[in-house]
C-alpha cells in the first residue's frame, strides 16, 4: 500500500484556518423542499423583534446569506433558516427565512422543519403526544403542534397567522398568455392563485423551467398591474412572494396539486406551507371548504400537505381566517461551511 494512501486512511480530520470564517448547519427537507438551518458561526444579529432582526441581517450580513443559499454551497433553488430571539417572553425563539432573493415574511415547510429538529434537539421540553412550540416569524407568531411518539416525531402542524383574500377573480395581461385570471391572497406572504388547467400547463416535473418562466412573467404582471398587495399593519410584509398554480392532483386519492414559484424562480418542492394557508381563505370565500374541513394537496414532487381552516376572525379590514397545515421533515446531514477570504467566489455566485 503506498504511504499516501496510508496517510488518506489515517488522516481524515481537516481544520480551517484562524481567519476563516466558520458556520455549522443541519440539513433538512420537508417534502423534498431544502431547508439549511444555522446552527453555529453566524455572527451576532441585534434587534428588539424578529422583523429588527431580519432588517439588521439584512444590511449586515446579506454576503452570508449569499454565501449560504447561491452557489458553491447552495444552488438556485436552496432555502435556509437563523434562529434568533422570539418578540416576546412568550415565544420559544425566532425565525429568519432565507432563500436565493432574499427573506420571506413566512414559510410553512420551514416551520414543520425547524419544530421536527427542535424535537430531535431537545430545544423544549418534549411531551408526549403532543408538543406546542410557540414560533415568532417575521408575519407574527405560528403556534406549531409536533406529534411525538417514543420521542420521535410524527408529524407536524402548525397554525399560520390570520389569512385573507385580498382580490377573487383579477386579471392581468401576461406577455405570451394573454389576460390571466388569478386571485390574490395571503397566508403569511402574499400569493397570486392562477388556475394551470385554464393555462394548459400540466402541474408535472417535465415542465419545470416552463412553470418558472410562467410563473415569474405572472408575478411580475401582477406587481406592475396591482396595487392592491398592502397588508394591513406591516409595510415590510407588503410585496408579491410569487405565484402559486393549482390544479388537479396526479396521484389518485388527493385533492388538488399546487406549485409555487417564488423568489427570483425558485421551484418550492413542497406543496409550500404558507401558499397552502393563504388558499385556506380562498376556498373560504367561495363556500368550498367549511371550518375543519381537510384539503390534501400534493407538490410537484409528490409530497403531501393538508390543509383546513380553523376559525374565522377579523384582521383589520379583512374578514380571515386561521389556517392549519400539517406535514412531515426529515434531517439529511450536518455541514460546516468556511469563507476563505481569500476565494474570489467566498460569497456565492447565482446561475439559473
Amino acid at each position: 500500500m503506498s504511504s499516501t494512501f496510508e496517510k488518506i486512511q489515517t488522516q481524515k480530520k481537516w481544520s480551517p484556518p484562524k481567519d476563516w470564517l466558520s458556520i455549522k448547519t443541519i440539513e433538512m427537507h420537508t417534502g423534498g423542499e431544502p431547508l439549511r438551518v444555522i446552527i453555529d458561526g453566524f455572527p451576532e444579529v441585534k434587534g428588539n423583534s424578529v422583523l429588527e432582526c431580519r432588517n439588521y441581517v439584512k444590511e449586515k450580513y446579506d454576503h452570508l446569506r449569499k454565501a449560504l443559499m447561491h452557489e458553491p454551497r447552495g444552488h438556485a433553488d436552496m432555502y435556509g433558516c437563523l434562529l434568533v430571539p422570539p418578540n416576546d417572553e412568550e415565544g420559544d425563539f425566532g425565525i429568519l427565512f432565507l432563500h436565493n432573493e432574499g427573506y420571506s415574511t413566512m414559510c410553512g415547510h420551514a416551520i414543520i422543519a425547524i419544530a421536527t429538529l427542535a424535537i430531535e434537539m431537545e430545544w423544549v421540553e418534549v411531551i408526549s403526544p403532543l408538543t406546542k412550540i410557540k414560533i415568532d416569524a417575521p408575519c407574527g407568531r405560528i403556534d406549531t403542534f409536533v406529534k411525538v411518539k417514543e420521542g420521535r416525531v410524527e408529524g407536524v402542524y402548525f397554525h399560520c397567522v390570520p389569512s385573507f383574500v385580498v382580490a377573487l377573480d383579477e386579471v392581468a395581461e401576461v406577455a405570451g398568455l394573454g389576460k390571466v385570471e388569478y386571485d390574490l391572497a395571503y397566508g403569511g406572504a402574499f400569493y397570486a392563485y392562477v388556475n394551470s388547467d385554464k393555462l394548459g400547463i400540466p402541474l408535472i416535473p417535465e415542465n419545470y423551467s416552463l412553470l418558472i418562466q410562467k410563473g415569474m412573467d405572472i408575478k411580475r404582471a401582477v406587481m406592475q398591474q396591482s396595487n392592491k398587495v398592502v397588508h394591513p399593519f406591516e409595510e415590510d410584509l407588503s410585496f408579491l412572494y410569487g405565484t402559486i398554480f393549482i390544479g388537479g392532483p396526479v396521484s389518485e386519492g388527493l385533492d388538488s396539486r399546487n406549485v409555487c414559484i417564488f423568489a427570483e424562480g425558485e421551484v418550492d418542492r413542497c406543496p409550500t406551507g404558507s401558499g397552502v394557508s393563504g388558499r385556506m381563505p380562498i376556498h373560504y370565500a367561495r363556500k368550498e371548504k367549511k371550518v375543519g374541513e381537510v384539503m390534501t394537496i400534493e407538490s410537484i414532487t409528490g409530497s403531501v400537505f393538508k390543509g383546513s381552516v380553523v376559525e374565522e376572525v377579523t384582521y383589520g379590514p379583512f374578514q380571515a381566517v386561521i389556517p392549519q397545515v400539517e406535514g412531515t421533515a426529515h434531517i439529511v446531514g450536518k455541514c460546516e461551511f468556511v469563507i476563505d477570504p481569500d476565494d474570489p467566489f467566498k460569497y456565492g455566485f447565482f446561475l439559473r
